[in-house]
């Protein structure tokens, strides 16, 4: 989440797990069934997964399969930022799809060119059977970086970890937070910590706070300016509204806007997607002066009900930074389960818009700047930073 703030038959989830979901904090490393000489025999084929076929087909049937992996969202990120879909597999053409690992090819002047699994996405589960066809299409990537096409290749998995010979290392950590939906929605709420969620859950209904949902353009721009307001105060560029536009043109009925308002003046705002059985809260904000109306706590707890009473099995929450514990705690009050998220990449090394004397000078320059100003930073800064 932004707050603006392998699958095989020998791998099956803990008792009481999530389906698809492996136990927090235990990264897959399968029993290879191939041996070395068999590994080196596999070719890799490149495939485009906004025209090929099969992935629609790959991606609702893998059990860990995301709302990242659609074509919704890679045909925003393709609309928005110019960056192409290029799905790497074992599979030849025209036999069906059993795995795939794909990527968005960042082409930037600014930050050099990479392949990333995938932008602005909180995580990116390789679609693999074993940690050998896993391996194997790492190196194969790998050869690219070193051909110098890449600048590098960053993945995003959520359980499974790349093998030593890949020579692709952790690059961040960060907490990934789902919240178990399969309760009903008495007992969730008895789950939410007392003073923190259900307090403010409480008091957003006594200030009557509007609730408002959908996908206009309308809702849009009440969204929007919280998002300005929200970056503001996080020091950091807003999301350009393009992207937010490609995301409703791409997704449709399945994204979802909430606004909470009090006497008309927009006070806390989320954004959800959904894929299967999965809500993924992707996008929070809200007005600082409004925070104790618990517009926020209204809006988390009109997603939980609705998402409970369709029959959905779980609120992904998204990412958080370690060093955000608030952050952190936030999603604990609800009662979500947290587990490690790792980042990794080769070569080894952060992305030069991320070294700290930059992000201060850019935090300080957030601070002054016009809201006109900021808006039309971000729209000059994000294609580059995915």
């Amino acid at each position: 989440m932004e707050l603006l703030e392998p699958i095989g038959s020998a791998i099956s989830p803990a008792a009481g797990a999530l389906p698809g979901v492996h136990p927090p904090g235990v990264g897959l490393r399968s029993q290879d069934t191939f041996h070395e000489n068999e590994r080196h025999l596999m070719e890799v084929y490149e495939i485009d997964p906004l025209q090929d076929p099969r992935w629609p087909g790959l991606v609702e049937c893998h059990p860990r399969a995301s709302v990242f992996h659609g074509r919704s969202w890679l045909e925003a990120l393709r609309v928005a930022y110019g960056y192409v879909p290029v799905v790497f597999s074992t599979c030849p053409p025209h036999v069906p799809l059993t795995n795939g690992l794909v990527f968005s090819q960042v082409k930037s002047w600014l930050t050099g060119r990479r392949l990333v699994s995938l932008p602005f996405s909180d995580h990116c589960e390789p679609m693999v059977e074993t940690s050998a066809t896993l391996d194997h299409l790492l190196l194969h990537v790998k050869r690219s970086v070193e051909d110098a096409t890449w600048k590098y290749v960053e993945i995003r998995p959520v359980a499974w970890v790349p093998g030593g010979q890949t020579g692709i290392g952790k690059s961040t950590t960060y907490y990934l937070h789902r919240l178990d939906l399969r309760k009903s929605a008495q007992e969730l709420f008895r789950g939410f910590h007392k003073d923190c969620v259900q307090r403010k859950i409480r008091r957003a209904e006594r200030e009557s706070l509007e609730y408002e949902d959908g996908n206009s353009e309308v809702l849009l721009k009440k969204f929007y300016r919280l998002v300005v307001t929200t970056r503001r105060r996080q020091h950091l560029p807003p999301q350009p509204i393009s992207w937010f536009r490609a995301l409703i043109a791409s997704f449709g009925k399945d994204l979802k806007i909430r606004v909470a308002s009090k006497s008309g003046t927009p006070v806390a705002s989320i954004l959800t997607l959904i894929h299967k059985k999965v809500v993924t809260y992707k996008y929070g904000c809200s007005d600082a002066e409004f925070h104790k109306l618990g517009g926020t706590a209204l809006l988390f707890w009109r997603t939980i009900q609705e998402a409970n009473d369709q029959g959905f099995e779980e609120l992904d929450m998204g990412r958080s930074d370690m060093e955000n514990p608030g952050l952190v705690t936030f999603k604990e009050h609800w009662g979500a389960t947290r587990s490690v998220l790792n980042y990794w990449q080769y070569p080894n090394s952060l992305p030069g818009l991320q070294s700290p004397w930059k992000m201060k000078v850019l935090s300080k320059v957030v601070a002054i700047a016009p809201d006109v100003s900021l808006t039309a930073a971000g729209s000059l800064l994000y294609r580059h930073i995915g």
